[in-house]
């Protein structure tokens, strides 16, 4: 035994010996992030997340081991998981967890190298708020309002159009609102319909401040709204959900989304239904026997047909919607109803994204006078406006080098439309107004990104008529209108530069416009009591402005701060200056002011120092007040109408796998004014809502919202009567989903 022993002893020393004598395998590597900035202290783990190495101050490593997985993680950015190798040294490129959006210069750009102000709204952050249509979900970006400071869940049509940047806006929307690069304001009021789309196919939302004409053309003086669309399941296979809610007033929000992919192949479907009572706006001690209840019931539907090409991102799509919906606009005699019908087809192919687009549209109203004590009513108009639009979009991107990127476009889109109407009062009657306008422009843009710095540069011309415009009235017959065209060119400038990985200073300047709608052109509109009649002889709004700003990140508190100092000049307005106002009447007109001005600051924040809890908000400080009118010098220094000079938002969000989730979110406005003599005041407020859900299971969410929960009355309008704003409301909810 002992003569076993011995040898086998000598033979295990012997090759311990000679395995301690093998050099021991590891693996060199470098970690840089998307700039080729080396990145100290990332983490380097194997397989069972035990600690290897951190990189140093040259983002070098060397990790000990070879050819088994590595994951490499730092605070603020993405982890990446490579194969080490002891035959080459590895190069790992980290990609930041910055926000990253694509309106704002049509190609991807993190936040820190954007010298746009950009707010990004995810599906998350829409799907847990308290409000039922989108436009109240985007009320949590300050600046952002609509005309007036009601829910578009009884709002009338024509006052939904967007404010950004303290700009305000009438009838039509000072800002544009894109779906996919599909324009979704009005064809003929430039207005939005904020329940157009069902909830589930909008993927999340985009809000660009400051004038973007120089890529978008015409209404983009305050900014783009971008919506991004709902994608079907990743791989192979069907995807459904279906949420209902109901609560008080009577409201119903109910939507069902299904996708389906096979191969190459790949369809999403949605439709939905909104719904309510309503409340009647008219203030309590002012109401009288005809007001009622300001309500509208709609139904929306939605298909996208897709598919790929070479690549993922590669494809071909055919897309539809459509929106039908009726409204009563707190009267018996008033109401309005709309159908709309928009359809989209195109391609991302490589370096080329083309969209080739149009709708149909059946809008009508009725029109009323009420009575002294608003004892009774008398219908004074009906009105049919249907519309017709067809455009197209193309632009290109190339990449010269890694850090200098072109992009180039076209786009053009021509509606045809009319107001036919029959008049009760008076004579009685007819009359017919139709016209046609044409839009087209050009676009070039170069981004330039050398080591820290962002430089971009880009313009656009823009061609603008509108002809073919006449009026019959069957008391006076047929009256040509002006036809006019206007040229007009628009740049930007930006540059953004980083201090360090984490904060950057930025600034740009631009110029923009907006042509004037056909409703602003030729049509009578009226809100309450309040007739604003059209003038054929309006022109473009021009744009001047700059923004300069600073941003900061904490990877490690996962928090972002955003400041930016702002200044926007706009000549030739639109507004609707006043007429005459009697007890029961304010009659305006729509016409080129002198010149109006935007200044001041805006603050967006985001901090989630642990994952179960989240806060985030914003603020705007704007003095937004008229310069220069020759005509009426007594307007000069009046603050624009409906613009409050301060606005602030904040929501809180709190998560808990065994409880759930539980959002509070707080709005607050400063005062402002409905008209253009700043005679009639609207006082601040504030607005407290509450979300909250919980998981049952894999496939089922339950869910419970409130908005205005301390209901506080907010006055929305004096016209001259005050109207107010959504009361008190409560809803819950439930969410079935499988396959997402």
């Amino acid at each position: 035994m002992r003569r076993l022993i011995l040898p086998l002893a000598l033979s295990l020393v012997a090759c311990g010996t000679a395995e301690a004598q093998l050099p021991q395998r590891s693996t060199h590597g470098r970690v840089i992030d998307s700039q080729g900035q080396p990145i100290a202290g990332a983490e380097i783990r194997d397989a069972g997340h035990h600690l290897l190495a951190h990189s140093g101050s040259d983002g070098s490593f060397t990790a000990p081991g070879s050819g088994t997985p590595l994951t490499v993680s730092e605070a603020g950015f993405a982890t990446a998981t490579v194969t080490n190798t002891d035959d080459a040294v590895l190069t790992v490129t980290l990609l930041r967890l910055e926000t990253v959006s694509v309106t704002a210069y049509r190609t991807p750009l993190p936040s820190l190298d954007s010298p746009a102000s950009v707010r990004v709204v995810d599906s998350a952050q829409l799907r847990q708020s308290a409000a039922p249509l989108l436009d109240g979900k985007l009320r949590q970006v300050p600046g952002f309002e609509l005309f007036r400071r009601s829910s578009s869940l009884v709002a009338n049509p024509t006052t939904e159009g967007v404010s950004l940047r303290g700009l305000g806006s009438t009838a039509a929307s000072r800002s544009l609102v894109v779906f996919d690069d599909v324009p979704l304001n009005d064809p003929y009021g430039g207005w939005i319909h904020w329940d157009e789309l069902p909830a589930p196919v909008i993927r999340s939302v985009e809000v660009v401040r400051g004038g973007a004409s120089d890529l978008y053309g015409s209404s983009a003086i305050g900014g783009v709204v971008s919506l991004l669309p709902a994608q079907p399941p990743a791989s192979d296979g069907a995807s459904f959900a279906l949420d209902t809610n109901y609560g008080a007033l009577e409201t119903t929000d109910d939507t069902m989304l299904t996708g389906l992919r096979h191969g190459r192949w790949s369809a999403l479907g949605a439709a939905g239904l909104v719904a309510t009572d309503g409340y009647t706006l008219v203030a309590p001690n002012l109401r009288g026997p005809v007001d009622q209840p300001s309500n509208v019931h709609a139904q929306n539907g939605y298909l996208d047909l897709d598919r790929q090409l070479d690549t993922s991102s590669d494809h071909v799509f055919l897309r539809g919607n459509v929106l039908n919906e009726a409204r009563h606009n707190g009267t018996p005699l008033t109401t309005n109803g709309n159908r709309l019908w928009r359809y989209a087809a195109g391609t991302d192919w490589h370096e080329l994204s083309l969209r080739l687009f149009g709708d149909n549209e059946h809008y009508r109203q009725t029109f009323s006078s009420i009575a002294t004590g608003r004892g009774s009513e008398t219908l004074t108009r009906y009105a049919e406006d249907p519309a017709t639009e067809l455009g197209a979009a193309l632009h290109a991107r190339h990449a010269f080098t890694p850090q200098l990127l072109a992009i180039a476009g076209s786009d053009t889109h021509d509606v045809r439309a009319s107001d036919d109407e029959i008049l009760f009062t008076g004579s009685g009657g007819t009359l017919t107004t139709s016209g046609r306008q044409r839009q087209t422009g050009v676009y070039a843009e170069a981004l330039a990104t050398p080591g820290p710095w962002t430089l971009s540069g880009s313009a656009r011309v823009d061609h603008f008529s509108n002809f073919d415009a006449q009026q019959f009235a069957s008391a006076s017959g047929h009256t040509p209108l002006p036809a006019f065209s206007e040229t007009v060119f628009d740049p930007r400038l930006g540059l953004s530069r980083r201090i360090g990985p984490h904060f950057a200073l930025s600034a740009s300047a631009f110029r923009a416009y907006r042509a004037p709608t056909q409703n602003e052109l030729y049509r009578t509109g009226q809100v309450g009591q309040q007739l604003t009649e059209p003038n054929a002889n309006l022109r473009s709004e021009r744009a001047t402005g700059w923004e300069t700003g600073a941003q900061a990140e904490l990877p490690r508190l996962r928090s972002t701060a955003r400041i930016s100092w702002f200044w926007t000049q706009v000549n030739r307005p639109i507004t609707a200056l006043t007429l005459s106002t009697t007890p029961t009447l304010t009659t305006l007109k729509r016409e080129n002011l002198g010149q109006i001005e935007s200044r001041g600051l805006s603050l967006d924040y985001s901090l989630a120092p642990a994952s179960w809890i989240a806060l985030e908000g914003g603020y705007q400080f704007a003095i937004a007040t008229v310069t220069k009118y020759a005509q009426e010098p007594q307007l000069v220094g009046n603050w624009i109408p409906q613009v409050a000079r301060q606005m602030a938002t904040a929501r809180l969000r709190l998560s808990s796998q065994r409880f759930g989730l539980l959002s509070l979110e707080e709005r607050t406005s400063g005062r402002q004014f409905d008209d253009d003599a700043n005679q009639y005041l609207l006082h601040p407020y504030f607005r407290f809502d509450a979300y909250a859900s919980r998981s049952v299971g894999r496939h089922l969410d339950l869910s419970a919202s409130g908005e205005n929960l301390f209901d506080r009355s907010i006055e929305v309008g004096r016209t001259p009567i005050l109207t107010l704003g959504t009361p008190r409301t409560a809803k819950i909810g439930l969410r079935l989903h499988w396959g997402e």
